[in-house]
């Protein structure tokens, strides 16, 4: 039997986001100093908001409105990889890295497809 989703903290979405998010945490305490106010605040915020979109989008009432919020998240999601594919071309993180967190980053794409298409057909499908 499937549990009941009632907030978005039961989301496996926001779970594996949020795991996620940590990870791009932890990753960027490595990085130079001088990326302080740069690429280590983009990856930060990005990162927060794909599970934040996803949060705000749960509660919204109607379809359009939980899609609109599940798009942000694919936009923020989309920057992070951008910002990954820089910070291994600068040699901040290295390409095994990389490897890793691009794949949970398209595995959470994915994800978001799925609540995309669950809210638009009302499904109570656990993602």
């Amino acid at each position: 039997m499937k549990n009941k989703i009632r907030s978005f903290t039961d989301l496996i979405v926001w779970q594996k986001g949020h795991k996620f998010v940590l990870q791009i945490y932890k990753l960027t305490n490595s990085f130079p100093k001088n990326e302080k106010y740069s690429l280590i605040d983009q990856l930060r915020r990005a990162s927060v908001s794909i599970t934040s979109n996803i949060a705000e989008g749960f509660y919204r009432r109607t379809s359009i409105d939980k899609s609109h919020f599940y798009y942000m998240s694919l936009g923020s999601l989309a920057e992070i990889q951008n910002q990954l594919i820089l910070s291994r071309d600068l040699n901040y993180i290295s390409n095994e890295i990389f490897q890793k967190l691009g794949k949970e980053s398209v595995e959470i794409h994915k994800l978001i497809n799925g609540v995309i298409k669950s809210s638009s057909t009302k499904s109570n499908t656990r993602y």
